[in-house]
C-alpha cells in the first residue's frame, strides 16, 4: 500500500488541514439546495459553483478538499431524470472538479500540492430524511454494501482517496469493510456520525465502530464529522486509547443543530467556534482537522491559524 495521502503535510507540520461545509460555501454564493441531491444537483446544473466553492477552502489554507459527491448516488440520480450512463458521468465529474481545483491550487501552494478525497456519503443521505444522524435504516449489512457498491466502484476507479462520511451506525462500517476487503486497492477514511462523546449515532461504541477496520491496510484514517464541536475531545480520546495505527481525523460542523424534518439549522447564533480548540484536539492525537456543516472557508482559515501557532 502507498504511503499514506497525509504524509507530506506531516512531514511539513505535523497535521493535515481539511476544507469546511461545502453546502454552506454554496449556498452562501447564493444556490438553493432545497433539493434531495442537495449540492450534487449542481454538478449538473452549474459544476463551475462546485469549483469557485473548493477554491474557496483552498485559498482559505485547505490541504485536503472533499468532492460535492456526499448525495450523488447512482440510485438517487436516476430517481431524478438521469439515466445510469448520466449519473455515472456525474458522479465522475464530482471527483473532477475537485481534482482540477487543486490543480489550480498547486500552482500558488507553498508547500504540498492540495489532494481531493472522493466522497461517500452514509445512506440516510440518499434518503435525504436526517436518517445519517439516527442509523436506523433497518437494512442488513449486506444490503448497504450493495447500495454502496456501484459508486465506490465509480469513484475508486478514478480517485486515489476515498472519504467515507457520516457513517452513523456499526451495520454501515461493516458494509464498508465488506466493500473495501472485496473490491480493488484503495486508500480511504471512514468518519462517523455521533450522538454525544462516545457513542455513534445508533448508540455504538466509537471504539467498538473503528474497531471494524483495523485488519483493512488502505483505511489511513478514522474519526468523526459532522458531530458537535464539544463532543471530540472525548471522542478523540477514545480513539486514541486503541491499539491502532490509524490516524485520528476529526472534522465537526459548527455547534448548530439540523433537524432532518424541516431540513434546516437552528441554535445558528449559539455555536461552539472551532479555531479557539482544534490545538486541544491536535495535542489529544488528531493529526487530520477540519469542519463540517456550517463552517466557512473563513473559519477554515482561522483554523489553520490556529494550528500553525502549535507548530
Amino acid at each position: 500500500m502507498a504511503p499514506s495521502p497525509f504524509a507530506p503535510f506531516f512531514s511539513r507540520r505535523g497535521y493535515a488541514l481539511l476544507d469546511g461545509g461545502l453546502a454552506t460555501q454554496l449556498e452562501s454564493q447564493g444556490h438553493d439546495l432545497a433539493h434531495p441531491l442537495w449540492s450534487a444537483r449542481l454538478l449538473a446544473e452549474e459544476p463551475a459553483a462546485i469549483e469557485r466553492a473548493h477554491l474557496a477552502f483552498l485559498g482559505a489554507g485547505a490541504d485536503c478538499i472533499i468532492s460535492s459527491s456526499y448525495q450523488a448516488t447512482p440510485q438517487g440520480l436516476v430517481e431524478s431524470g438521469c439515466s445510469p450512463r448520466e449519473a455515472r458521468v456525474l458522479i465522475e465529474r464530482s471527483w473532477e472538479i475537485a481534482f482540477d481545483a487543486c490543480q489550480q491550487a498547486a500552482k500558488a501552494a507553498n508547500g504540498p500540492a492540495p489532494i481531493a478525497a472522493a466522497s461517500i456519503g452514509p445512506y440516510g443521505a440518499y434518503l435525504a430524511d436526517g436518517s445519517e444522524y439516527r442509523g436506523d435504516y433497518g437494512l442488513t449489512v449486506q444490503e448497504l454494501a450493495d447500495f454502496h457498491r456501484e459508486r465506490f466502484e465509480i469513484l475508486s476507479s478514478i480517485a486515489p482517496l476515498i472519504a467515507f462520511e457520516t457513517i452513523p451506525c456499526l451495520e454501515e462500517a461493516q458494509s464498508i469493510r465488506l466493500l473495501l476487503r472485496g473490491g480493488p486497492p484503495v486508500q480511504a477514511w471512514v468518519s462517523f456520525s455521533c450522538s454525544d462523546g462516545s457513542l455513534l449515532a445508533d448508540g455504538s461504541p466509537i471504539e467498538a465502530a473503528a474497531s471494524v477496520f483495523d485488519d483493512v491496510p488502505g483505511v489511513v484514517a478514522v474519526g468523526v464529522n459532522c458531530t458537535a464541536p464539544r463532543n471530540v475531545p472525548s471522542l478523540v480520546r477514545g480513539l486514541r486509547a486503541r491499539d491502532s495505527r490509524k490516524e485520528v481525523i476529526v472534522y465537526p460542523n459548527s455547534g448548530a443543530t439540523y433537524c432532518g424534518e424541516t431540513k434546516a439549522w437552528s441554535d445558528v447564533h449559539a455555536q461552539d467556534g472551532l479555531a479557539h480548540q482544534v490545538t486541544d484536539w491536535l495535542t489529544m492525537g488528531a493529526r487530520v482537522i477540519g469542519g463540517c456543516c456550517r463552517v466557512t472557508p473563513a473559519e477554515v482559515q482561522r483554523i489553520a491559524t490556529s494550528l500553525a501557532s502549535a507548530d
